[in-house]
């Protein structure tokens, strides 16, 4: 996607509008976080999501690439199936599991 440029003014308060076209191509709505970053003179907005932190343990780097080796292991057929849990500890017990 092209650099969108777009003008705002600043307001009473120090408020700013996002523009409708910069909304939408950074898919910002209403009520959405961003996050607010001045590096050597540029004000850098980021949008945002929070995450209950009940699950922020999820979105950790160790987690996701947990993940994403779990979903490349299953794409490439590396999974067993049991039937119940005997046999799931009889396969651990010989190491084929």
């Amino acid at each position: 996607m092209a650099n969108l440029v777009a003008l705002t003014r600043v307001t009473r308060n120090g408020q700013i509008t996002l523009p409708a076209a910069v909304r939408r191509a950074a898919g910002v709505q209403e009520g959405d976080l961003i996050a607010v970053t001045v590096k050597h003179e540029t004000i850098i907005l980021t949008p945002k999501k929070l995450v209950d932190k009940s699950q922020a343990y999820f979105w950790g780097e160790a987690w996701q690439q947990g993940e994403q080796e779990a979903s490349e292991d299953i794409a490439e057929g590396r999974v067993s199936g049991f039937s119940d849990v005997e046999e799931l500890m009889a396969a651990l017990d010989t190491g084929k599991a």
